[in-house]
């Protein structure tokens, strides 16, 4: 099993950076930085999984990103890259087909899909 990565606002910030191509995006809530790296941090999601991996982490990541909206716009593009490179840091990449990430995304914003069905996704996009 690899080491678990644990990231912060900083790593958020950095990516939001490289992924918005140094746009002038300012953060209009950080409070959703906050709880998206509170919840990637969580160790018992549910009673019967008391050790996430990677793939449930970027998940949350996902998830709180996408459905708080911490940015003005550009809120999904966002998302995909933290869930992409934190994959890719935990040493486990993903490749989606065309086009699925952005359609994950566009469920988590318009529908009630869970975090663990995001993670399952994620799981079996891995390379």
């Amino acid at each position: 099993m690899s080491e678990i990565l644990y990231i912060d606002v900083s790593w958020l910030l950095d990516v939001q950076d490289v992924a918005l191509d140094h746009d002038d995006v300012s953060v209009t809530d950080y409070s959703a930085l906050v709880a998206a790296v509170a919840r990637h941090k969580t160790r018992m999601p549910t009673l019967a999984t008391s050790n996430p991996d990677a793939a449930w982490r970027a998940a949350a990541l996902l998830h709180t990103i996408a459905r708080l909206e911490p940015l003005p716009h550009r809120n999904s593009l966002f998302a995909a890259f933290v869930t992409g490179q934190y994959m890719d840091q935990s040493g486990e990449g993903v490749d989606p087909p065309y086009g699925a990430l952005s359609d994950l995304i566009r469920k988590v914003r318009e529908t009630r899909l869970t975090i663990y069905d995001i993670a399952d996704a994620l799981r079996s996009w891995r390379i």
